[in-house]
């Protein structure tokens, strides 16, 4: 997540992660191919839901994770 967040490079990675950047690297990978990351953002909503805290007056749809439609000219 961080080098999403911060736009870093993996082989700029703070040591203070405690692991090399292609063991970072290779388990990011790893964990998105088995789905871990839509696993995890499904279970926040599910939590947030119950708990009440979900807003949906608003949305974000961003571009990398949903594609975009041409409007024909």
């Amino acid at each position: 997540m961080y080098v999403l967040t911060s736009g870093c490079a993996w082989r700029h990675l703070p040591p203070t992660f405690g692991t090399s950047f292609a063991t970072a690297h290779r388990r990011f990978t790893v964990w998105t191919e088995v789905g871990l990351w839509r696993r995890l953002h499904r279970a926040v909503l599910d939590e947030l839901g119950v708990r009440g805290e979900l807003d949906w007056t608003s949305e974000i749809v961003e571009s990398a994770s949903v594609r975009a439609k041409r409007k024909d000219r």
